[in-house]
């Protein structure tokens, strides 16, 4: 449902001490609502990459409070923290990070074993229809090796919403794609955004790729400078 927030950040802070205390995150806070197409740009360095991780729960060593589906998830423990990640968020990385000794199937069901939601079956069935969504279902019982990389990127993103998550995180996920690849996966990023409500985060370098997105949040020196937006 549109305009309802999916995850919001509130004065964010984050330091590094390498040995000197270095700020890398100062005063971030913005929201994301479902539906919602947002890019994270800026030179490298500039806590882009830091802030998902933050964003994502995985790094909890920062100041300032995180809600994820309207709940604080600040100050968590790390049990609640995992069933958080399983439950509401899918993650997408640069590298697909496909386990070569099972089939494309296989890979994509697996994060919902964690989640005890569905039997083997039934997480099967879903695993097959993300991959039918995707375009990819003759790739079902192919081992994962044997697949292509922009091939092994829409696997990874099948799996990323096997556990139907709230949001999408991604990390550089066309990083490694050529051209094509690349706008194939962008318009599987709009069509999950229309198809299943889901919001997608991803942090970017590719400014073409930015520019398409609903919103980009400007990155420099550990700060938000500029967001700006486009209506789909």
């Amino acid at each position: 449902m549109k305009n309802e927030i999916a995850l919001e950040a509130k004065s964010i802070f984050k330091s590094f001490y390498d040995p000197v205390k270095y700020d890398v995150l100062k005063d971030i806070s913005f929201t994301i609502n479902r539906g919602e197409f947002v890019s994270i740009t800026g030179k490298s360095g500039c806590g882009k990459s830091t802030l998902l991780y933050v964003l994502s729960t995985l790094d909890t060593d920062y100041s300032g409070e995180l809600l994820i589906d309207n709940q604080s998830v600040t100050n968590k423990l790390e049990n609640e923290l995992a069933s958080v990640r399983n439950e509401k968020i899918g993650f997408v990385f640069q590298f697909h990070y496909l386990l070569n000794e099972f089939s494309v199937l296989r890979n994509v069901m697996l994060p919902g074993f964690k989640s005890n939601r569905f039997s083997e079956e039934e997480l099967e069935h879903n695993a097959f229809e993300l991959l039918k969504k995707l375009g990819i279902e003759k790739l079902a019982k192919k081992m994962a090796h044997k697949i292509s990389g922009g091939e092994k990127q829409r696997v990874a993103i099948a799996r990323a919403m096997i556990n139907n998550p709230l949001i999408l995180m991604c990390d550089e996920p066309t990083g490694n794609l050529d051209n094509k690849n690349t706008e194939i996966v962008f318009e599987i990023f709009k069509d999950l955004i229309n198809s299943f409500d889901k919001s997608i985060l991803v942090v970017t370098h590719d400014q073409k790729f930015a520019d398409q997105t609903q919103r980009t949040i400007i990155m420099e020196d550990g700060r938000i400078i500029a967001s700006s937006g486009i209506i789909y």
